[in-house]
């Protein structure tokens, strides 16, 4: 099927401007409340926000099979579901309803009326129900980076590594959507020279940048996902913050991997961009060596070009950019994490979420968290406030963005922003 929505000439009737994230080439889908509180699902371009379930109502998503009520829920799990068959039909409907030469909804004023919302009229929610969680450890960089500092630099990649996408599974309850604060993490720590951990809150809290691929069902318990088949069951990706606190990381891990450190809170940004509007920037993956074995050997253009950055902002004053990263760097794609993920016969759902893990590059400013920006604490970073940071102080907002840019259009992602506040406190009785 032609993906007509990616047309770079196509233009929109709605206002867009030239460094929009949302032209009509993106789409993307999301889900947000109005300001009738009628919860949609809905998709954007520029700075409008477009109800589906209301488009859906008033007849112009005729002709596509879709249920009366699919675009009337919480979720898009049950979107999702339908496969890709109907996301591409459903998206190159919206990008001719839209188009500056089609009149039908322009002209209409009643149904714009219903259909439209500037986006102080929205208030943006979680857009999938999350049943599973993984999250991976596929950036060589990254790993590498944690190795040398907390093993031997010779030696910073485990054995396995370079053989198999790492990761594990993580908590979903505690996934939140941008601009939800959270609060610092407590646990068991082990102070330097001391010989028995302490409780208390974390002093080593940080972020990861990070992008997660949204799944579709695509397998019976004890059936592989063929790495070929791998993307006909992705839908689309969005920016990730998966937070860790890393004092409670470093005592807990061993052996049996990440729990409170990272349990406690992980922030994604509201609008699903579609693995479709992303097709114009494929770019070939990092050289593996040693070759995987066969069930991980994928072929073509399976990794994407995204600019990545992180930004911290303290309370009162301006963000300060600390980080800027690629997607592109991954080592192990979303096609090998797929394949990998199920080759036990491990069943996917729709609405499953796998994060990538830090996505760090070759240079020091590229690195995708503060463990490594400042290398454990010793090279604090200067923002433009004049204050410094080692890790993130309580009442700092971390802002992540995303985008691909081309000669003929840029599709981004928006941001995910995340305020951290101190430890909580029960409110007294």
């Amino acid at each position: 099927m032609p993906l007509s929505a990616n047309n770079p000439d196509r233009t929109s009737w709605l206002h867009v401007n030239k460094d929009s994230d949302f032209p009509i080439q993106n789409i993307p889908f999301g889900v947000f409340l109005t300001k009738d509180d009628i919860i949609t699902i809905g998709t954007r371009i520029g700075d409008t926000a477009i109800d589906l379930g209301a488009l859906h109502q008033l007849g112009y998503f005729e002709g596509i099979p879709l249920t009366d009520d699919i675009f009337l829920q919480d979720t898009l799990n049950d979107f999702i579901a339908d496969g890709r068959k109907t996301w591409r039909l459903v998206r190159n409907r919206i990008a001719e309803i839209f188009d500056a030469e089609n009149s039908i909804l322009k002209n209409n004023t009643a149904h714009k009326e219903t259909i439209l919302f500037r986006l102080d009229e929205i208030e943006m929610q979680l857009p999938i129900f999350v049943g599973d969680y993984t999250d991976f450890y596929a950036s060589k960089e990254h790993a590498t980076n944690v190795g040398s500092m907390f093993r031997d630099p010779e030696n910073a990649l485990m054995p396995n590594w370079l053989h198999l996408p790492v990761g594990y599974h993580g908590r979903s309850s505690s996934i939140i959507p941008s601009g939800i604060p959270i609060h610092r993490p407590q646990g068991q720590t082990m102070p330097a020279d001391a010989t028995k951990p302490v409780f208390g809150p974390s002093k080593l809290v940080d972020f990861e940048l990070e992008m997660a691929f949204i799944t579709t069902d695509a397998n019976d318990l004890g059936e592989p996902i063929p790495i070929s088949e791998a993307e006909e069951y992705i839908f689309g990706l969005v920016l990730f913050n998966d937070w860790s606190a890393r004092d409670i990381q470093k005592w807990e891990y061993v052996p049996l991997g990440p729990f409170l450190g990272k349990n406690f809170a992980s922030s994604m940004s509201p609008w699903i961009v579609t693995l479709d509007a992303l097709e114009p920037f494929r770019v070939e993956s990092p050289k593996q060596d040693p070759k995987p074995l066969p069930y991980l050997q994928s072929k073509g253009k399976k990794s994407f070009d995204i600019n990545l950055e992180a930004s911290i902002m303290p309370k009162g004053a301006k963000e300060t950019t600390v980080c800027k990263s690629n997607f592109k760097y991954m080592y192990w794609n979303m096609s090998q994490q797929l394949a990998h993920h199920t080759v036990n016969g491990c069943p996917v759902n729709s609405g499953d979420m796998m994060g990538s893990g830090t996505i760090s590059g070759p240079t020091e400013d590229s690195y995708g968290s503060m463990l490594e920006l400042t290398w454990k604490g010793t090279k604090p970073l200067k923002l433009r406030d004049g204050s410094e940071r080692k890790f993130i102080n309580d009442y700092d907002t971390v802002i992540m963005r995303g985008f691909c840019k081309n000669d003929d259009v840029r599709i981004g992602f928006g941001s995910v922003k995340t305020q951290l506040l101190p430890v909580f406190e029960p409110k007294k009785k």
